[in-house]
């Protein structure tokens, strides 16, 4: 079973279990990796924590509950994992904007937060024509090889450049082939 297959076994697991405690060793089980590596895994694929994933899920199945049954509040808190109606009904109006109770109102607009899955999309079949160019006029290029990490880069990159400064090399901006 490929990368995928797992990471999708593992959502199905989660989508199965919303109204029920989440056991997280069994997700990242079924993903095959520890139950440290999974939710920061998933954070950096899906964008969105774990946890709060789970979060919107539940809150989106609640809210449609809400909508088609009479189930009370309170239930429907329970049966998604609140202990108490208030906790609910903040996190429903925190995600929903409004109350659970107009949930029930006709009309009313909520939040709908979809099942995730994951699939590989392969770019890059898109033909492009080029043409080679030799130039008439000379230019050297210089380079710094410096190891650089995304945080530190507005620091580090200028500092690189007046470090090539102070050496002699300078571009002034323009692109005037001399």
């Amino acid at each position: 079973m490929g990368w995928l297959e797992r990471m999708n076994k593992a959502m199905s697991y989660i989508e199965e279990n919303l109204s029920n405690k989440i056991d997280l060793k069994e997700v990242a089980k079924l993903a095959c990796c520890s139950s440290y590596h999974f939710p920061r895994m998933f954070s950096s694929i899906a964008g969105i924590s774990l946890s709060e994933y789970i979060r919107r899920r539940r809150l989106s199945l609640a809210a449609f509950e809400l909508q088609s049954t009479n189930v009370r509040v309170i239930d429907v808190a329970l049966k998604y994992g609140y202990d108490s109606p208030d906790s609910f009904a903040r996190a429903f109006y925190n995600l929903h904007g409004v109350k659970p109770t107009a949930a029930r109102l006709r009309g009313i607009q909520l939040k709908a937060y979809p099942k995730m899955s994951f699939q590989i999309t392969i770019k890059g079949e898109t033909e492009m024509e080029y043409r080679i160019e030799e130039l008439d006029f000379e230019f050297l290029v210089v380079g710094i090889k410096e190891p650089v990490v995304t945080e530190d880069a507005f620091k580090i990159i200028p500092e690189l450049w007046r470090k090539a400064s102070e050496n002699g090399f300078s571009w002034n901006g323009k692109n005037d082939n001399t």
